[in-house]
């Protein structure tokens, strides 16, 4: 009986390990259903955007602008570049709807790049732009495009009073360059300024980076050191400032004093005229 039963278990197992391996799919087929099933998801998706892009960018006046939008299983669906200040459609695909030929849309096959070049970008050109899909309902990317203009300063300026004798330290400031300047000069009345002239004491640091500024020292400063100092960025507008060395007090103190001078005789001729008045 024991061996009875046991020649039917053993039997059992052997039907039901055919009838498992009938109906078991190869791993090959695994794979490619389990691949057919991703493409056909990616392919259903529809069009939508690579978000790793950046949403800010910056130009400087006049250097060409690129707001770059990169979107992927686009198929047969257009892209467009909108100006939000005023809803205005640049452009379509490739072709530029506006009469601003500043503004083109180009398109990179390989890599599915939809970038709108703004050439000779202006300040009002600042403002927010988006990159649409012709989806239903439409689909769309915002980007910041910002238009900065070199800016060169002087603090203290434009006109500053030293003492004579003292050191006058005069710093240049330079924002919003692509690069920094491969030079900063200063000139005196015009004139570049010689570090080595037997006058001495006239020195130059300058430190470059996003931000460049300039430092020019002049030790023992010198009735003859009064006059018009320039800033002159390779790259960037100039600044100049008017130093004025003096002997005793600044215009600006003998100024304020007299004000205040002025105010308290108005002040009095007030109270004895109201004094006047009441006897």
């Amino acid at each position: 009986m024991r061996i009875f039963l046991t020649f039917r278990l053993f039997l059992c197992i052997l039907i039901l390990r055919e009838t498992c391996q009938k109906n078991a799919v190869p791993m090959t087929d695994r794979y490619l259903l389990s691949e057919e099933n991703i493409v056909s998801t990616v392919l259903n998706r529809g069009p939508y955007f690579d978000t790793s892009a950046t949403k800010n960018v910056t130009s400087l006046v006049g250097k060409t602008g690129h707001l770059n939008c990169r979107i992927k299983n686009l198929g047969n669906k257009t892209v467009s570049w909108i100006r939000h200040r005023d809803l205005h459609l640049l452009t379509v695909s490739e072709s530029t709807y506006t009469s601003d030929q500043r503004f083109t849309s180009i398109y990179n096959k390989q890599t599915g790049d939809w970038t709108l070049q703004i050439k000779f970008p202006q300040l009002r050109d600042s403002g927010t732009y988006e990159c649409q899909i012709s989806t239903t309902p439409p689909v769309g990317y915002t980007m910041m495009f910002s238009v900065v203009e070199p800016i060169t300063s002087i603090p203290g300026g434009p006109e500053i009073y030293m003492d004579l004798g003292s050191t006058v330290n005069l710093t240049c400031v330079v924002k919003h360059l692509p690069d920094p300047p491969i030079s900063v000069l200063w000139t005196h009345n015009n004139q570049e300024i010689n570090y080595d002239s037997p006058r001495g004491g006239v020195s130059v640091i300058t430190e470059k980076g996003d931000i460049t500024t300039s430092y020019l020292l002049i030790q023992r400063a010198k009735i003859a050191d009064s006059g018009q100092y320039s800033c002159l960025p390779s790259n960037a507008n100039p600044k100049s400032v008017n130093v004025h060395i003096l002997k005793g007090d600044h215009p600006a103190a003998v100024q304020k004093s007299q004000m205040l001078i002025s105010d308290t005789l108005n002040w009095l001729f007030l109270l004895i005229l109201l004094n006047f008045i009441v006897l």
